[in-house]
């Protein structure tokens, strides 16, 4: 085709790729209960439902990276009770949902500072994410005890002990050498993150990987979040146009 010949124009009607990686800062599970006069605990349950949902919608939308939010560093700072709660729960989900992600074929990764978790929970996450190794359909990445400048700063630390035992070469560094200190190492950055409740901050959530990432803030409370959200997340990820810090026009 010559420049001066008229270029076809694309089919709109034809599908669009999903981002390969979605990430959700799952929020609102206290304001949803607090609205109903429920227990805080009843909104975090509801919102493990809504996880179920999210993964089943990824699944379908063809999406190969999840990661979910669980758990961030500074919630260590809530109420006893609510932190036990929260623990109880993850260990009902990790008896009684991988088996689910197993018939699914999904694979189940934990990032996060996993020493702070309690034996038997470390164990069951061990477990977890053996059984499900070999799955393909979806990569779900669950962040337990996260916080971004917790990993970065855990990277740094690795880092230096690399370069100080003679492994590591500080001058030849560059950032795919320091992602392998990430607990986020083989894992594409994601495409987009999306925070749910209306909120619009990143809590400290993948601050290295998120470096261009689109992000899109939707209204609804967590335990709320259906299929459609998902799919309205997406469909604001292809109307944006990515420049990775490039002029255009």
């Amino acid at each position: 085709m010559s420049g001066s010949e008229a270029r076809l124009p694309l089919d709109a009607s034809l599908p669009q790729r999903p981002p390969t990686h979605v990430a959700i800062i799952m929020d609102g599970n206290r304001r949803w209960a607090q609205a109903r006069g429920l227990p805080v605990a009843a909104g975090h349950q509801r919102g493990s439902q809504a996880a179920r949902r999210a993964i089943e919608a990824a699944i379908q939308q063809g999406i190969a990276y999840l990661t979910l939010y669980g758990f961030s560093s500074e919630n260590w700072k809530r109420p006893q009770d609510e932190v036990a709660d929260l623990m109880g729960l993850l260990r009902w989900y990790l008896n009684n949902e991988v088996k689910r992600l197993v018939e699914n074929g999904v694979r189940l990764r934990v990032i996060g500072d996993r020493t702070r978790l309690d034996p038997d929970i470390r164990a069951m996450i061990e477990r977890a994410e053996a059984a499900t190794e070999a799955n393909r359909r979806l990569n779900l990445t669950v962040a337990l005890s996260y916080g971004g400048r917790q990993e970065i700063l855990a990277a740094a630390r690795a880092l230096a002990e690399a370069a100080r035992g003679g492994s590591l070469d500080p001058a030849a560094l560059d950032e795919a050498g320091f992602e392998r200190f990430l607990f986020t190492h083989g894992m594409p950055d994601p495409d987009v993150i999306v925070r749910t409740s209306g909120e619009k901050r990143i809590s400290n959530f993948l601050l290295w990987q998120g470096a261009y990432a689109e992000f899109v803030f939707l209204d609804v409370l967590w335990p709320d979040f259906a299929a459609e959200h998902l799919a309205e997340a997406v469909a604001e990820f292809h109307r944006r146009e990515r420049r990775y810090g490039a002029r255009t026009g």
